[in-house]
């Protein structure tokens, strides 16, 4: 059996790389232990661009923030013939939002997945709980080291109990070292030492222990209490060591230099050993209740130290049943008596010792070591008996939700952007919103006959019948005061009015509306004439087409159309060369609309000019953005322009994707071949993580949709073109997700 393994790896200071270290080297000897055939890798992760000496073990190093490096790494592993990629799990270690890169390397690789997590979050951000929830869906069993784990792994993110492993922090086997061997340090005879260690920060709570000290060197003036440790690297960068020097300077202000000994300096295993079984109380004072595990916990039980803690959620499990005492937060006089009770008692002392090392005799790193390789040996037995060795990528479609689109529409209509989900009245509204929000309200009316939808109905169609002016041209903004900007829109937001106004000429809700949206299309069909852009044509050909769908003998509507497809197909023509089968000399935005409307076209004339030119467009739109099996949309960052190969793949916007469905619908409902069908599933779940970040821009939380892809996270605005996008896709995707009768 090959593994390889992926994390921080020593001489990387810090408590992951100490961690990896000895879980490797603890499965290497438990493979030779029982005479296993078994070889381990090592794959190391670098921060910032810093270059470590690493041992022959590492094969390959990935820089943090570097995303080509996670995909090297993924392309190393699937050439090496490892059989199991072991995964060290870490917010901060892995570069993007929350770590987000490292999905890439994972969703790449062909091999089972078993990943240890370190931290697990009863309150994640969106990023951090996406991230994790990917993380589990790429891994055959995860790993975790507290029970409390498993019931937030289970109700929080969603991850079945049948995934998740217990697999206790390792420590040092202390019951193979003889205490005649310890070598107490000189300043340490002849005192009674209370000993905290690890990287040091303000989340550490030492302060709370040298405010107690007093109160106990009172009683026991022989109390030595030892910081062991540098502080960690990240507090360095952004703090320098100010942290210890308050702790420096709090124990001089108390008069207790000569109680306190500050050992400033990393240690080897065999050092912190020495020092464990030399003291007498270990104390972890540490802040944040939410910490899941606690490896210095553990090594100081492995250790058979009396433990005294504040009741974080790894201690509150380790020192159940009496094998620890607790103390709360911040609680200097608590643990005064808790100490001086313990200081005033040497046999209650020797007892709680026992009782510590005995249970964490269950600790010593052979015995994790072997608990690994079974783990391992059942990943890759459900891994080949169930997935073979294929990954699939699997979403529960939500059925549509109002709630965010309720947030964001006022009496006046859809407000235009948000602030995360605050609506931003600063912005105003704007006509292209209010349209597209009105043509998805209509559809979803139609199917459920749902009277939210009547009222979201009659706001937008209002909203929409202010902006028309007399001569039948839209102004397109409105500000959040009623007062409008511009006297005549652009092409774009004008074919959207006409596109809602077709669909409500299609589906109104009642006879009143139906008359108003005829006599505002008519005036508006005056204005065709003058679109100049590829945009507003395919967006006026979209309400032609719902106009005709619901009368389909008017030849001069359909004559209409046919005028609009006809540009479309000329602009095609104009900018069509080899290599370049597009309707402009750039692809940009809303791209899917442009044959989409074509595909319309055709249905309703049966051109088959229209049918080729949209054919011809859609496969080579596809072979940009739909090559690796997911939907890769053109980022607006950078167009796609027709002399230069090269396109940015951020910022990638829900409108795209929307677009895509689009398509995909309009081109199965004109040739009825199967295969559209499963394209606008895989376009459809651009949304929830089937793209090139595996996030989802769909937020189950607030039931709104995030503002779109950038490079290293999702953009967590969300306003109402996205979510309209995400709703409109929801919207048409529905009738293909549903199981067959």
């Amino acid at each position: 059996m090959k593994i390889i393994c992926i994390g921080n790896y020593p001489p990387r200071k810090c408590g992951i790389a100490t961690f990896t270290e000895n879980l490797v080297k603890s499965i290497i000897q438990a493979a030779t232990d029982h005479s296993l055939n078994l070889e381990v890798e090592v794959i190391a992760m670098n921060d910032h661009h810093q270059q470590y000496d690493y041992p022959g073990i590492v094969k390959l190093t990935i820089n943090d923030q570097e995303k080509e490096d996670y995909i090297r790494a993924a392309n190393f592993i699937s050439a090496s013939g490892a059989d199991l990629c072991l995964f060290q799990h870490e917010y901060g270690i892995y570069g993007g939002d929350s770590g987000l890169l490292i999905l890439g390397l994972l969703k790449r690789i062909k091999i089972p997945v078993v990943s240890t997590f370190h931290t697990v979050l009863l309150n994640p951000s969106f990023h951090q709980k996406e991230v994790l929830i990917r993380i589990a869906d790429y891994s055959e069993k995860i790993v975790i080291m507290n029970s409390m784990a498993i019931g937030f792994l289970n109700e929080v993110y969603g991850i079945p109990l049948s995934k998740i492993v217990k697999i206790e922090h390792g420590v040092p086997d202390f019951g193979r070292l003889s205490q005649a061997k310890v070598n107490r340090p000189k300043s340490w005879t002849s005192r009674t030492v209370l000993l905290t260690f690890g990287l040091i920060g303000r989340n550490k709570g030492i302060e709370t222990v040298i405010k107690a000290l007093p109160y106990i060197v009172k009683k026991h003036p022989g109390v030595l209490y030892v910081i062991l440790g540098k502080t960690h690297p990240h507090v360095v960068k952004y703090a320098g060591e100010e942290y210890r020097e308050y702790l420096e300077g709090l124990t001089h202000e108390l008069g207790l230099d000569e109680h306190v000994e500050f050992l400033d300096q990393y240690v080897s295993e065999e050092e912190l050993t020495n020092y464990l079984l030399a003291s007498d109380i270990y104390i972890t004072p540490y802040l944040n209740k939410a910490q899941i595990t606690s490896g210095t916990l553990c090594y100081a039980m492995g250790g058979g130290s009396a433990v005294v803690s504040t009741p974080y959620w790894h201690a509150e499990e380790l020192l159940a049943e009496g094998r620890g005492r607790l103390f709360d937060f911040k609680d200097y006089r608590a643990l005064t008596g808790v100490l001086n009770d313990l200081l005033d008692n040497p046999a209650e002392l020797e007892t709680l010792k026992q009782r510590t090392y005995n249970y964490g005799l269950r600790f010593a790193w052979p015995k994790i070591g072997l608990k690994y390789i079974s783990t391992f040996e059942g990943a890759i037995h459900d891994f080949n008996e169930i997935k073979g060795i294929c990954k699939p990528f699997t979403i529960n479609f939500p059925e549509i939700n109002l709630t965010h689109l309720e947030r964001l529409t006022n009496d006046t209509g859809l407000i235009q952007h948000a602030n995360g989900i605050v609506a931003d009245y600063k912005t105003g509204y704007c006509l292209d919103d209010n349209a597209r929000a009105l043509i998805a309200c209509l559809i979803a009316f139609k199917r459920t006959d749902d009277e939210r939808y009547y009222a979201l109905i009659y706001k937008y169609f209002t909203l929409l019948y202010y902006l028309q002016n007399e001569d039948g041209s839209f102004k397109n903004y409105l500000t959040y005061r009623r007062n409008t900007t511009e006297e005549v829109g652009s092409d774009d937001a004008f074919g959207r009015a006409v596109w809602a106004l077709g669909a409500m000429v299609r589906w109104s809700p009642c006879d009143s509306m139906f008359q108003v949206s005829l006599d505002l299309m008519h005036r508006a069909t005056t204005h065709f004439e003058k679109l100049q852009y590829a945009r507003g044509m395919a967006n006026c050909v979209f309400g032609l087409y719902h106009y005709i769908k619901r009368f389909p003998d008017q030849e001069r509507v359909i004559k209409m159309l046919s005028e609009l497809s006809d540009k479309l197909v000329r602009l095609f023509h104009e900018n069509s060369k080899e290599g370049w089968l597009w309707f402009e000399p750039s692809i940009t935005y809303d791209n899917g609309l442009l044959p989409a409307a074509l595909y319309a076209a055709f249905e309703i004339t049966e051109k088959p000019e229209y049918l080729d030119v949209a054919d011809q467009t859609r496969s080579f739109l596809e072979n940009k953005c739909l090559a690796n099996e997911q939907l890769t949309l053109v980022g607006n960052k950078t167009w796609w322009l027709s002399h230069h190969a090269e396109s940015s793949n951020y910022a990638q916007q829900p409108i795209d994707a929307m677009a895509m469905v689009l398509l995909y619908d309009m081109a199965y409902q004109a040739t009825k071949q199967i295969e559209y069908i499963e394209k606008l599933k895989i376009c459809y779940s651009w949304f929830f993580g089937l793209n090139d970040l595996n996030l989802p821009l769909y937020d189950s939380q607030t039931h709104g949709c995030n503002d779109g892809l950038e490079e290293m996270g999702v953009n967590r605005n969300q306003g109402a073109e996205s979510l309209i996008a995400y709703l409109y896709s929801n919207l048409l995707a529905g009738p293909y997700l549903k199981e067959p009768e």
